[in-house]
């Protein structure tokens, strides 16, 4: 069964598993004892930082392990924040962040300091010089930290993380580098003060986080501490999983050359062919600087819940950054701040060793798998013809999930005259995002919104043709 779900969670790699087992044998003592078993976990230890401080660039004693990649972001930004309580509070993030910066971002606010949100292009980046002007000072002076992801774990988009590492130095502001995604295929450019990561998104075991702490950097680790991992994780450290990280990390940047060539002409192909073989999809994210392995599209008039358990049945394991999964009803914060279709959205994320056989037989099964739940939505199958008929209509959407408020507006748009309008009344937060992206994909003018009467919101669409 194809799983195309590496951005998730990436499957373990050979050398992790070998590694974790010779561990458990010869790595189980507290490195921090003094009698044999201890020095021998130890040096495994000391091993597994020197090789991951070497793949990240950073001084060995600069890099603490952490139980997970969140808690490293979520330790990363407390520290560093109450080290520079002096200068002040302010937080500067994007608005593509991973949820751990952005939860850490939340609890920050809810605190009674202030967060400001760098918003991205329709690409998903971050133009550097507005990200640069957010640091600056202001009515609410200069930030104390900011915070930017090396590549989006939904679109797959690279940032400009030097040139904003650059702006920092100038400000004088810590920057953090969410590398999760990226830093099995390289180290992260630039000059950054902070980076956090995760080993199971390259291969190693869940459990694992690191964050790399720039000498210089004020910091002061918030919560009790303990004498392990230079106060900064306390708790004992689950060395086989370190080991197992570190040897992981290794293996798969000697891969990561050929392996990400390979993988990015199998991505290409799915860009390219997804909008031939299926109709009315936009493909997300910037063609060019975007991780290799990572292709993000969305699919109108689809459920993407029901198109995902389709993939499954298919053989097919993928993810969703649509409004309509199980886990959510409201919009990916990523598809909402680029401005994309979020309906029927699927992310597929190819693991190392993902074949080409696999992405052809994907690609001969999904055009029938949308078809099946457009018709099952009862989407309408062609653009509309011209056709007199009232200068306006009202469609009542209220209580409907996404995508059936655009289903009903791509139904009717054909019985109002060019020029005429069709107001969607719905109360789904995915409407505000999809109506505009359904208008700017089959050339309508989107007009605008205004609170609804009998409760939800009014969409106002123009036909244009």
């Amino acid at each position: 069964m194809p799983y195309f779900d590496a951005a998730s969670a990436a499957p373990l790699h050979p050398v992790a598993r070998q590694a974790l087992l010779a561990s458990l044998d010869e790595g189980w003592a507290d490195p921090a004892r003094l009698y044999r078993e201890g020095r021998r976990a130890r040096l495994l230890l000391d091993a597994a930082r020197e090789a991951m401080a070497e793949a990240v660039g950073c001084r060995p004693d600069e890099l603490v392990f952490t139980p997970s990649g969140t808690r490293a972001v979520h330790a990363g930004i407390s520290g560093s924040l109450a080290g520079r309580r002096r200068v002040g509070n302010r937080l500067v993030v994007s608005a593509v962040e991973h949820s751990s910066v952005l939860h850490a971002a939340e609890t920050h606010a809810a605190a009674g300091s202030v967060v400001t949100e760098v918003p991205v292009g329709r690409t998903g980046a971050v133009d550097a010089g507005v990200f640069a002007a957010a640091l600056g000072s202001g009515d609410s002076g200069t930030a104390a930290l900011a915070c930017l992801q090396s590549a989006n774990h939904e679109v797959g988009t690279e940032q400009p993380v030097a040139e904003v590492a650059e702006a920092c130095r100038a400000a004088g502001v810590p920057l953090l580098v969410d590398a999760a995604q990226s830093l099995g295929w390289g180290p992260v450019e630039g000059g950054w003060s902070l980076l956090a990561a995760s080993a199971h998104k390259w291969g190693g075991p869940a459990g694992v986080g690191l964050l790399a702490v720039r000498k210089g950097v004020r910091f002061a680790p918030q919560g009790p501490s303990d004498e392990r991992e230079s106060g900064r994780a306390p708790g004992f450290e689950n060395l086989p999983a370190i080991v197992a990280a570190a040897a992981s990390l290794r293996a798969v940047r000697a891969e990561a050359a050929a392996e990400g060539a390979r993988l990015r002409a199998l991505v290409d192909r799915i860009r390219a062919r997804v909008p031939e073989l299926v109709p009315d999809v936009e493909v997300v994210g910037d063609p060019v600087r975007r991780l290799p392995h990572l292709v993000t599209f969305s699919c109108l008039y689809v459920d993407g819940e029901t198109l995902l358990h389709e993939l499954d049945r298919e053989g097919f394991s993928v993810s969703s950054g649509s409004s309509c999964t199980s886990s959510t009803l409201t919009p990916s914060h990523v598809l909402r701040a680029m401005g994309v279709l979020s309906e029927g959205n699927v992310r597929v994320s190819l693991p190392a060793g993902t074949t080409a056989e696999d992405v052809d037989r994907f690609l001969e099964v999904l055009p029938g798998v949308v078809a099946g739940v457009r018709e099952r939505l009862g989407a309408p199958a062609a653009s509309p013809v011209a056709a007199p008929g009232a200068d306006s209509l009202v469609v009542d959407a209220l209580g409907r999930r996404c995508p059936i408020p655009v289903i009903e507006l791509a139904k009717v748009i054909g019985d109002v005259p060019v020029g005429g309008t069709v107001t969607v009344l719905a109360d789904d937060a995915a409407a505000r995002l999809d109506i505009p992206a359904w208008c700017e994909m089959r050339g309508q003018e989107y007009v605008g919104e205004s609170p609804s009467a009998g409760g939800g919101v009014a969409y106002v669409v123009r036909r244009v043709k």
